[in-house]
């Protein structure tokens, strides 16, 4: 199912029916979706922005959500975890984006940081320019889910969708022009059993 995103925090369920809910999403506006159903496929939208996807120990349940740097300072990864029972063990994977050494922003992204909590200074580099930092989306969202408090296993997050001009499509390195990147999460559906033999 594919979500009209919005760089917020809005994480929505897509139902066994493949409604959305709640039903206030019927628009599909949100930057996450999860589902507990099998064989139904929540699907995020990237060219630079940082595809995250979720799922339990168990296999029970998988999210995706967008995470650009509006959206994780809006809370869309606490808004995905949050999806989750609390005891839940979790895979988190970071999808390719805009790398930390091509990744520039302005004072005003990091401060938004800053006030949400004093840990993300790690993540911003001053650059020559006055008043522009290189700022590191991949860090900044592993530090969302450290503080999360949450029993999270972590893998990805390496690549440069900028830099990586032959992987990649980048909005950042090609303007209106960039095309977009699906990431896809699905629970398999089960396994039919074998046919019993005489």
């Amino acid at each position: 199912h594919w979500l009209n995103q919005v760089h917020g925090s809005c994480v929505v369920e897509l139902a066994p029916d493949g409604a959305l809910r709640p039903a206030s999403a019927g628009r599909g506006e949100a930057d996450g979706a999860w589902c507990d159903a099998r064989g139904l496929v929540v699907a995020i939208m990237t060219a630079d922005c940082l595809p995250v996807v979720v799922c339990d120990d168990e296999g029970r349940r998988v999210a995706a959500c967008h995470a650009g740097w509006r959206g994780l300072a809006a809370g869309v990864l606490d808004a995905t975890l949050a999806v989750f029972p609390p005891a839940s063990t979790l895979h988190v994977w970071l999808g390719p984006a805009i790398g930390p050494t091509a990744f520039e922003v302005g004072a005003e992204v990091r401060q938004v940081f800053l006030e949400r909590d004093a840990v993300h200074e790690s993540a911003f580099v001053a650059t020559a320019s006055p008043g522009k930092y290189l700022a590191d989306i991949y860090a900044l969202a592993r530090q969302v889910l450290i503080q999360s408090g949450r029993d999270v296993a972590v893998s990805g997050g390496g690549r440069c969708t900028v830099s990586e001009v032959e992987c990649f499509h980048s909005h950042r390195r090609d303007g209106v022009r960039s095309g977009r990147m699906a990431t896809l999460a699905w629970l398999d559906p089960p396994l039919a059993a074998p046919p019993l033999t005489s």
